[in-house]
């Protein structure tokens, strides 16, 4: 995600920093670095001095970071139908569909101005915090200096760090800093570069509040869709069966991703919904829509398991959480909220 801090390889002259013993002294002795940089990026020096003497070292964040799996490309990929079960479940769709009623005008209108579905936002707000109920509880400020400070991905730490410093400067009030280890937070779970780009301000108090302002929160979800290109009146995808005689090496992809390439290449070849037709595919819940409307086939469970087409809209999805695991059950959280 721009949303969630991706695990990334770690180069020899990180690990060796990795191996450094940490100390509270060595935290301290790095602050004066990260000041000089915060100024340099242009924060006032009210919010340098109100924030840097305050901070002391996290290990606990630390600890977090490093029990985060490493990328292992050859690494087996799990069955999908456990997550989808643990995460489109009755109680995440049973509170998921009482937030939708009770939001309706307010999604309605932002729909009406995003071309949003009011579903996918509800969906969203219920994978990344329960609805609001799950926002994390660690100080920003002490967390990402933190991880800063431990070396392995300096620059994303301290540009996240940067960037709260000048949420302060924009009238984020300190003591509202507060959310994952990682740095995310909110009911969207934004970065805080993030959150500097997209954040909104839904309710019209002065402030993108996305910690307690509801309207806020599912409105800046929706700014970020529309930033990664939402098209309006396209679902994300739908759950299809496949012939047992498909040629699955005809319709593989030939081309890989620059991001998230593990993601991508599960995916087939890019066809029109008339194409899947006549090679045999059937949707299960809904009517074909559109038939030059294009979409990609994956079977997360392989052959002879529920399969999908899947629009550029869930490539959006993907933006926000670079996981078929997850962008698969946001779509399917949605349909069944507004079901």
């Amino acid at each position: 995600m721009a949303v969630t801090v991706a695990t990334v390889g770690v180069s020899s002259g990180q690990a060796q920093q990795q191996s450094a013993p940490l100390s509270e002294a060595g935290f301290q002795a790095y602050l004066p670095q990260l000041a000089r940089q915060a100024e340099a990026a242009g924060v006032s020096r009210r919010t340098i001095d109100l924030v840097i003497p305050t901070l002391t070292f996290n290990a606990r964040v630390v600890e977090l970071d490093r029990q985060q799996p490493e990328t292992r490309p050859n690494a087996p990929i799990p069955a999908f139908e456990p997550y989808r079960r643990q995460h489109v479940d009755a109680s995440r769709i049973d509170r998921g569909r009482a937030a939708y009623q009770r939001q309706r005008p307010r999604l309605e209108r932002i729909e009406r101005e995003t071309g949003v579905p009011e579903s996918i936002m509800v969906a969203i707000w219920g994978h990344e915090t329960n609805y609001g109920r799950i926002m994390g509880n660690f100080d920003l400020p002490r967390a990402l200096a933190s991880l800063a400070y431990e070396g392995r991905r300096r620059d994303l730490f301290s540009g996240e760090f940067i960037a709260t410093l000048k949420m302060i400067d924009r009238g984020v009030p300190r003591e509202k800093l507060i959310g994952s280890w990682a740095g995310a937070f909110g009911g969207p779970q934004f970065l805080p570069s993030v959150y500097i780009r997209l954040a909104r301000d839904g309710d019209g108090d002065g402030l993108a509040d996305i910690w307690t302002s509801e309207a806020d929160t599912l409105t800046s979800i929706a700014n970020y869709f529309v930033d990664a290109g939402w098209r309006p009146g396209q679902p994300w995808g739908f759950a299809v069966s496949v012939p047992a005689d498909l040629n699955r090496n005809a319709i593989k992809a030939r081309t890989t991703s620059p991001r998230c390439p593990r993601v991508h290449e599960r995916h087939s070849q890019w066809k029109t919904m008339a194409e899947w037709r006549a090679l045999g595919i059937v949707p299960q819940t809904r009517a074909w829509p559109n038939e030059k409307m294009q979409a990609t086939l994956l079977e997360p469970d392989g052959p002879g398991k529920t399969a999908y087409l899947l629009t550029g809209n869930y490539r959006v999805i993907l933006d926000y959480n670079c996981s078929n695991f997850y962008a698969l059950s946001v779509g399917l959280l949605a349909d069944e909220v507004e079901r």
